[in-house]
């Protein structure tokens, strides 16, 4: 696995062994900041479930001012730390080990907003409806605010959650990719 494009494109990004976690390949993390981006004039991203970094390490290399990765598996979030130094940009990052609904609320309470939001959680325990609708209801979103979901292409999200309104869904093999951006 690589940093697709940006300031650390071809850098390689170490992964965790094991089941885990469920790394977004490059092919997949290429196609979807193609079909957001593909790069960006600064912002903040938030990759709730970050597994190795690897899509918001790709988010900063492509433009994004900051990252806030969220991982609350304590052998993952050492190699996302590995995967930072990499880039030689830590102060670009904001690493927080808790689970993910968690770090909502704490992010609440600091006002930070984020222009993108990636969300790809473990297939058998997602609460992406649950988990937007929070980052909604505590303002956590700007007014030009992309969502990305990552889930078995089984799943199918609502056209509608709140304020965001799906512009796009693909499938790639057993993976889907669904975007919401506000609703005009």
């Amino acid at each position: 696995m690589r940093v697709v494009a940006g300031e650390f494109g071809g850098r390689k990004l170490k992964t965790l062994t094991g089941s885990n976690t469920r790394p977004t390949t490059d092919k997949v993390k290429g196609a979807i900041f193609n079909m957001i981006g593909p790069y960006f004039d600064g912002g903040n991203a938030l990759d709730l479930f970050s597994g190795s970094g690897s899509l918001g390490i790709e988010a900063v290399s492509r433009g994004m001012d900051q990252a806030v990765l969220v991982e609350k598996n304590y052998r993952a979030m050492e190699i996302i730390r590995e995967n930072v130094a990499m880039t030689k940009k830590e102060a670009a990052f904001l690493l927080m080990k808790m689970p993910a609904n968690q770090a909502i609320q704490k992010l609440t309470d600091n006002g930070l907003q984020f222009d993108l939001v990636l969300l790809d959680p473990p297939y058998a325990k997602q609460e992406i409806v649950k988990q937007i609708e929070m980052l909604l209801h505590n303002d956590l979103l700007t007014s030009r605010a992309t969502v990305v979901c990552e889930t078995d292409k089984e799943v199918i999200l609502p056209e509608k959650i709140g304020t965001l309104k799906e512009r796009k869904r693909q499938d790639y093999g057993i993976t889907a990719i669904t975007i919401y951006d506000w609703e005009d």
